[in-house]
């Protein structure tokens, strides 16, 4: 049994590495566009100018704002985001 749990816990941990997502790259040029751009389908999390924090899958970007879905803690919303009003994107990586 003890073999059993061993292997579920590493299975488990395994599966966690899955959900990570590749470093974020900056080039001397880049904005928070360009990173939401390259985020297209990942989940991210959006640091506003105010304070607060939005976090949810990036579905569509166009040129002033960043469609979320799947909120974190409201996973049956949307969200539109001014990009103006975006201070940072964070990105799991670990």
């Amino acid at each position: 049994m003890k073999s059993f749990f061993a292997v579920f816990v590493a299975l488990c941990l395994t599966c966690l590495n899955l959900f990570a997502q590749a470093k974020v790259d900056l080039q001397s040029s880049d904005g928070i566009h360009t990173v939401l751009e390259r985020n297209v389908g990942q989940t991210v999390e959006l640091r506003m100018k105010s304070g607060e924090k939005i976090g949810g899958k990036v579905l569509k970007l166009g040129d002033k704002l960043v469609q979320l879905t799947q909120l974190t803690g409201m996973e049956f919303y949307d969200a539109a985001v001014e990009l103006d009003s975006i201070s940072a994107v964070v990105v799991r990586v670990k």
